[in-house]
């Protein structure tokens, strides 16, 4: 078990290395080498291609029942803790401006993947990756059911039909069937995916650069609503959610811990992406992706400091 300065060193690391793509990002876009359009173009490549490769790279792991137990744990964890912070969003950022879903996105969605999954390897190894694994699977399906109608405002766009073809729902579903029946896809196919896989982080931190570029984040950052959407997602929510899952009767710790971990990082990089996919106000989700990202390196450490306190004291 790592302790909480090695923790906030693994946090710094990867925010450092979120923020530097960023920079990126927003360079490209100033000096016109990517343009808007291109921008938008790139959005649906992470959203329809590399997703979908990592999801399904992410099921290829040795079976054994215990781990599938600790799955089943944290499926059933992550979706009562991403219904909390749902719930929660929808309670305390209320009203019609037209910016809401976006709010609501933001407080409700982490950026599970790129920094949930480190985290989670140094904290327990192997399993805490396969454990953060179930919880990107629920954020997928969410996140293009509810996520997508928060976002569009359209009922239509969140159809059976549309469900049922979103090539990332269809990743999840192939890459727990893959797990369970330990299929190993062959060596030149994994390679290709594996390739795919590695670049959802630049292209995601890309988008989100170029995106905020286009926007006046220092005017921003002035305004107490961002910083009341980034206190939800990463102090109020997640101290709710420790309280409630300690009383909640589950004999796995380590999928506790890392649902709490994975569901408690900043904001999700997909929610500038749905807002750019549907066009909506980009620039205040990336607004509110950058600063939950940089408050982060402080909440994340305090808030799994939280977790292992109030554990040892049921």
């Amino acid at each position: 078990m790592v302790t909480i300065m090695e923790l906030s060193l693994i946090l710094l690391k990867q925010v450092s290395v979120m923020l530097i793509l960023i920079c990126i990002g927003a360079i490209c876009f100033k000096t016109r080498l990517v343009s808007l359009e291109g921008n938008k173009s790139l959005t649906n490549l992470v959203l329809y291609i590399v997703n979908p490769a990592v999801i399904i790279v992410s099921y290829q792991q040795d079976f054994s029942l215990r781990l599938f137990k600790g799955l089943g744990y944290a499926l059933l964890l992550s979706t009562a803790g991403l219904l909390l912070f749902i719930a929660v969003s929808y309670l305390l950022l209320r009203g019609k401006d037209k910016d809401i879903g976006i709010e609501r996105i933001n407080a409700s969605y982490s950026n599970c993947g790129f920094m949930g999954i480190p985290l989670a390897l140094a904290l327990f190894g192997s399993e805490g990756v396969l454990y953060i694994t179930a919880i990107n699977t629920v954020f997928n399906i969410m996140v293009w059911t509810h996520g997508v109608f928060t976002i569009s405002g359209d009922k239509s766009e969140v159809s059976l039909k549309k469900i049922a073809t979103n090539p990332t729902i269809i990743a999840t579903v192939l890459g727990f069937l893959l797990f369970v029946f330990q299929i190993r896809i062959p060596g030149l196919l994994f390679d290709t995916l594996s390739y795919v896989n590695n670049i959802i982080t630049p292209l995601a931190m890309f988008v989100a650069g170029v995106t905020i570029a286009n926007s006046n984040l220092l005017k921003a950052l002035r305004k107490p609503r961002i910083y009341f959407v980034s206190a939800l997602k990463l102090i109020i929510t997640p101290v709710i959610l420790i309280l409630l899952l300690y009383f909640f009767p589950c004999p796995n710790e380590t999928a506790k811990i890392t649902t709490i971990v994975g569901l408690s990082c900043p904001s999700a990089t997909i929610g500038t992406m749905l807002a750019i996919r549907f066009n909506k106000n980009s620039s205040y989700s990336s607004q509110m992706f950058g600063l939950s990202t940089i408050l982060s390196v402080v909440t994340l450490p305090v808030i799994v400091y939280i977790a292992k306190t109030v554990g040892s004291l049921f």
